[in-house]
């Protein structure tokens, strides 16, 4: 499903897509019975409230409930994830500028570690940062961006060390009910105002072989707009 879309439209410039607040919405889309009941999205939203960007999915069953089996070995491993992608530019989170399609993303795979400064992620829901290309070579036509072995490209203070652009911030990450949330302060994110968005819920896998791509998004369980053409709209703070 994601082959279809270009990535310009990810990564258009968010002044050109400022709302003002009372125009701004979030992505609302109809229950789909053949999707997980935890992963189909039926509202979508990126608020700012305060000082503090608030990223939201709702689904029509309980968020978090599903998780990938443990398979012992980080090759061929799996991850699910509740996916944001955004028209922020990768430069905005910490990385180079231009590099690619930046989203947040709230994951699970028990059996590796990416927190950042080498510390223990494997047995909870926690968020990254991801900068994502298309590739054909993935089974749902993305990959989070390798990084050569031999280049040094600009990472955020918490990436991991993994070679993919990634990061893994601590922002405050919760579950209730049918609701995911994560809280990130607006002075940490360059370019959210006015910035457009999505909502996905995805699985992805370690490449069995562990050569590039790395980690692919293998499966698209649902898409909010259902073309992924970015209708959402970020609130702007009062």
């Amino acid at each position: 499903m994601f082959t279809r879309f270009s990535t310009g439209v990810f990564i258009a410039g968010a002044a050109a897509l400022w709302l003002s607040t009372a125009s701004a919405h979030s992505i609302k889309a109809e229950p789909t019975e053949k999707v997980e009941a935890s992963f189909d999205i039926v509202e979508t939203t990126i608020a700012a409230k305060g000082d503090t960007a608030v990223f939201s999915t709702r689904v029509r069953g309980e968020a978090g409930k599903d998780k990938p089996d443990a398979t012992g070995r980080f090759e061929g491993s799996s991850v699910y994830a509740y996916v944001w992608p955004t028209s922020l530019d990768s430069g905005d989170v910490g990385f180079d500028k231009g590099q690619g399609i930046v989203a947040l993303a709230v994951t699970f795979h028990p059996d590796f570690d990416d927190a950042a400064k080498g510390g223990k992620n494997r047995h909870v829901w926690h968020p990254h940062w991801v900068v994502l290309a298309k590739d054909a070579a993935c089974g749902g036509g993305l990959k989070v961006i390798d990084i050569p072995e031999g280049t040094k490209p600009r990472v955020p203070e918490t990436w991991p060390g993994v070679p993919l652009l990634i990061d893994s911030p601590a922002y405050p990450t919760t579950f209730k009910g049918d609701t995911v949330n994560v809280e990130i302060p607006l002075s940490l994110i360059g370019g959210i105002a006015g910035a457009s968005y999505d909502g996905v819920t995805a699985g992805l896998k370690v490449n069995g072989n562990l050569h590039a791509p790395l980690l692919c998004v293998s499966d698209v369980f649902k898409v909010a707009s259902g073309d992924l053409s970015l209708p959402g709209k970020v609130v702007p703070a009062e």
